[in-house]
């Protein structure tokens, strides 16, 4: 494993391989503990690649604090939903407001539901519901992130806090908290010796359970403590769970004797270990969130004023308290860090609703966590999209059943050009599997198309070759032709080209 993954740094072909491999997380985190710090900048962002990662950069945002009032949270919730980014609820946060105006909590997340589209990421919750905590824990100043490290323990006793026979009153209402959210995220801190700061794993299993009994994926929350150990007792521990997602916080959190070193290689073993292949922070200094978006960090959680996300990623000790608009601040440090590509950095409700337009033309049942080849189809944005407004909004013109049918008519035929080789391709293949001749795969990046072809291959029985990245080529060499990409402009362009070619939006 050291030896492949130093290759991998600079080749995503041997990364490629890495994908095929069961991986020890030991091994992964001591192979990379050994790599310079430029060497697992490399490999981070190798693993961001199509398909070995999601290669998209967003912002997800806490947009409530227990002492804001109801028209500020809905705005800041609208304001969220209109640029696109998922919207990160603090269940303990909107239960204090709620009650405030007089509402049953989850009332108050049913209304944001029904005034947003866009994801919502639900945290803070336990086994009765949403988690409760006293005015010393929920209006807290951000002590431990103004003071840096090292964390010794949460001087508020924040877990041993909890206000449990308040919590217990929400029982009733548990379930519809998880059904109206998207993603739900659990805490593996405990394992990593945080028992001040989290739920015991127990609990943590209880939500877990609970979110997959509703079909909602799961984020996993975890220190990056001492840059080895500890990473390796939270990657265990979600991974024997089950999760989807590791969102990882340094800060105070991180007590490596090189921070930077540290907060680089977790990101890169995050990245190779992460089934769902989004990797984010919910609390990093500006210093580490720089450093971990060069390594390949997809999501950064910020936040409103007063919402604890809102000093948490993107300040320094001293200055990361109550109060600070995280928000601006972090979008401003992604455009310096990342370089935009096919997508905006962070990116927006558009390529939101492609990724929607995606999973409906794949069909849910084929997309994540179901695999084609060597991996996933797609990754966690496919699981939770589903669960949005914005996936019921959005049309398509045709789905893969739709395109069997018409190769069943004869209607597509003989030798399939597939412009485009992300994963919708790779579903429309395994769907149209010795229903035609043969099927060239063409893309403008090499690698998309190389490692698309070679994943085919593994799978299907019909005979897959790579279209050379030349449209035109593909197109005069095929009897049948699919624009498999779901971003209307580009399939507009390709169409416009090639008008006899089947579209899906």
């Amino acid at each position: 494993m050291h030896d492949i993954i130093r290759e991998a740094a600079d080749n995503p072909e041997a990364a490629w391989e890495i994908m095929k491999m069961d991986k020890d997380v030991t091994a992964v985190v001591d192979a990379i503990s050994e790599l310079s710090r430029e060497d697992k900048i490399k490999l981070g962002a190798t693993f961001k690649r199509f398909p070995l990662g999601c290669d998209l950069t967003e912002i997800i945002v806490g947009t409530c604090a227990s002492d804001l009032e109801k028209m500020d949270l809905i705005g800041n919730c609208i304001l969220s939903d209109t640029i696109g980014a998922t919207i990160h609820v603090c269940a303990y946060a909107f239960a204090d407001i709620a009650e405030n105006y007089g509402m049953r909590p989850v009332e108050l997340m049913r209304e944001v539901r029904e005034t947003t589209e866009v994801p919502l990421d639900l945290d803070h919750f336990g086994r009765y519901g949403p988690m409760r905590f006293p005015r010393s824990i929920t209006g807290c100043g951000g002590q431990c992130y103004l003071e840096g490290p090292p964390f010794e323990g949460c001087p508020r006793e924040r877990i041993h806090s909890r206000l449990l026979e308040k919590e217990k009153e929400g029982l009733p209402d548990r379930d519809e908290w998880v059904e109206l959210a998207s993603s739900v995220a659990i805490n593996l801190t405990p394992v990593q010796g945080a028992e001040t700061h989290a739920a015991p794993l127990d609990e943590a299993r209880e939500v877990f359970e609970l979110a997959r009994k509703h079909g909602k994926g799961v984020e996993a929350i975890m220190f990056v403590g001492d840059g080895y150990d500890d990473l390796i007792s939270g990657f265990e521990a979600g991974l024997d769970m089950g999760v989807d997602v590791f969102v990882l916080e340094g800060g105070p959190f991180n007590l490596a004797s090189d921070r930077l070193d540290a907060f680089a290689g977790a990101v890169a073993a995050a990245r190779i270990l992460t089934p769902g292949r989004i990797v984010a922070t919910n609390g990093a200094y500006e210093d580490e969130c720089r450093i971990g978006l060069r390594a390949g960090l997809n999501a950064i959680i910020t936040g409103f004023p007063k919402n604890h996300h809102g000093y948490m990623c993107g300040y320094s000790p001293g200055t990361a308290r109550r109060g600070k608009f995280g928000l601006p601040r972090v979008m401003k440090i992604m455009r310096e860090e990342v370089e935009a590509a096919l997508t905006p950095v962070p990116i927006q409700k558009p390529q939101l609703e492609a990724l929607a337009a995606a999973v409906k033309v794949s069909g849910r049942e084929n997309v994540y966590p179901e695999t084609i080849g060597h991996t996933y189809v797609g990754d966690a944005h496919w699981a939770c999209l589903p669960s949005t407004p914005l996936y019921e909004r959005v049309n398509i013109k045709r789905d893969v059943d739709t395109l069997a049918e018409m190769t069943r008519n004869g209607d597509i035929h003989g030798t399939v050009a597939i412009f485009g080789a992300r994963f919708v391709s790779w579903v429309i293949a395994k769907k149209l599997d010795g229903m035609v001749d043969e099927f060239v795969l063409v893309d403008s990046d090499p690698w998309v198309e190389w490692v698309s072809v070679d994943n085919l291959r593994s799978e299907i029985k019909t005979e897959v070759r790579s279209g050379g990245s030349s449209d035109a080529d593909a197109y005069r060499d095929s009897d049948s032709a699919i624009v498999s990409t779901t971003i209307p402009e580009i399939a507009a362009k390709i169409s416009g080209k090639f008008r006899d070619a089947v579209t899906l939006v």
